[in-house]
């Protein structure tokens, strides 16, 4: 027991990452969870409604603390887009995969309804990535006895989520796989490799600090430790897993030598995150800066996305997945934490 596995009421200070784009599944949680872990959940694309249901099913699974992750908006991600020239840019990549753009793009669900549903539902932890819960939140929080988690980029921002009163910061190194978290400075402004950032953000902050980036096994849960890391979280290896919600063509990949590269991109959703290298990635690559903000280019991808993953198409598909990637275990979620422990 350290203060981060007191705090989090956990056997063992492993915080699985949670996964946005539907990926996240209750059973890894639970599995997580049930070893001693904490299991997360990521609900960013859920509806109030959904997130209640997905809060009363983990709780059907397992007696354990989990957590509920969410993402903050960004300022000008609701501003108006033309989005005709994106729409001919991608028309190529349609034909090519045999699919029609609707012509239509959902908005995404209000992040305070959100929020306000996850509180009323009084999960064990709340965990947030690219900004901070409004005071609100964290006064209702405060109240409710529930565990707040921010992520840091940079050692700036995790002064300012201690200084918001979070319970706890994630400091997600560079190596990370996924999105980015970065808030109070552009994404590469804040691409601080986990070993520089760990123990800057340990001396920074009296809060528990969770190393992220670049952890897949033992060795790098030591390290981190001695880097002054209260914790571990874990995001492409228990993505590896048999529970997560990684499609066939995605696992596959992460066991392959393509998995060694990686690269930060918007072009999947108009965030930067890291996955593996592909023919798409290449082939757009000058499209990096054009492409038009979440969820707009999110949605313009879908249907390039879903077709990909039905005809096995790794070379059109967001193939997250962090720099080690290849030290991921191929086995179950329970198996994988025993290897951890």
């Amino acid at each position: 027991m350290n203060r981060l596995s007191s705090l989090l009421k956990i056997a063992h200070p492993i915080v699985q990452g949670p996964f946005g784009g539907g990926i996240s599944r209750v059973s890894l949680v639970s599995a997580v969870s049930n070893s001693g872990g904490l299991g997360s959940f990521g609900a960013h694309i859920l509806s109030p409604g959904e997130i209640r249901d997905v809060v009363e099913r983990i709780r059907a699974q397992t007696l354990a603390p989990f957590s509920i992750n969410l993402w903050v908006p960004q300022p000008g991600e609701q501003d108006l887009v033309d989005l005709a020239p994106h729409i001919k840019r991608l028309a190529p990549l349609y034909a090519r995969l045999g699919v029609e753009w609707t012509g239509t793009v959902e908005a995404a669900p209000n992040f305070d309804e959100q929020l306000d549903s996850l509180l009323d539902s009084s999960p064990p932890s709340i965990s947030f990535v690219m900004g901070l819960p409004p005071v609100w939140a964290v006064e209702r929080a405060k109240i409710k006895g529930i565990v707040l988690i921010g992520t840091a980029t940079t050692v700036a921002e995790a002064r300012v989520i201690e200084a918001s009163g979070l319970d706890a910061v994630i400091a997600s190194g560079s190596d990370a796989g996924g999105h980015r978290g970065a808030f109070l400075s552009p994404v590469e402004e804040s691409l601080v490799g986990t070993f520089s950032l760990i123990p800057q953000v340990a001396d920074a902050v009296d809060i528990p600090v969770v190393a992220a980036g670049g952890v897949a096994d033992r060795r790098g849960i030591l390290a981190a430790h001695a880097l002054g890391a209260d914790g571990v979280q874990i995001g492409t290896g228990f993505l590896a897993t048999a529970e997560s919600g990684a499609s066939d063509v995605h696992r596959k990949m992460l066991a392959s030598s393509d998995a060694e590269t990686t690269v930060l991109t918007r072009l999947f959703s108009g965030r930067h995150a890291r996955g593996i290298v592909n023919s798409l990635i290449r082939e757009l690559s000058a499209e990096e800066g054009a492409v038009p903000p979440y969820p707009l280019q999110n949605a313009l991808m879908q249907p390039l996305r879903k077709a990909a993953a039905q005809l096995g198409e790794s070379d059109y598909l967001n193939l997250w997945a962090g720099q080690a990637a290849p030290l991921a275990g191929r086995m179950s979620a329970a198996e994988y934490m025993e290897s951890l422990v």
